[in-house]
C-alpha cells in the first residue's frame, strides 16, 4: 500500500474538513496545470492532481468560497 503524501486530512484541513470542496479544487486546479504546463508534468515525476495538491499544502490554493 501506498503512502499518500500530503495526507488527505491535512489538504481537507485547509478547506474546513471539507473532503468534497477539496477534491472540486484539486480537481479544478489540476486540469489548469495541464492546460497550462502540459510539457513540465510529462517530463515530470508527478501527475498533475499531485502537483495541486503541493500547491495547496504550501498556501497556493484557496477556496473562493470563503464560507
Amino acid at each position: 500500500m501506498a503512502m499518500i503524501e500530503p495526507p488527505i486530512d491535512e489538504l481537507a484541513g485547509k478547506f474546513g474538513g471539507n473532503k468534497y470542496k477539496l477534491s472540486c479544487v484539486l480537481a479544478k486546479r489540476a486540469k489548469e496545470l495541464e492546460k497550462r504546463i502540459p510539457d513540465e508534468i510529462e517530463k515530470s515525476d508527478k501527475k498533475a492532481i499531485s502537483l495541486a495538491a503541493d500547491e495547496i499544502v504550501r498556501g497556493g490554493i484557496e477556496s473562493s468560497d470563503q464560507n
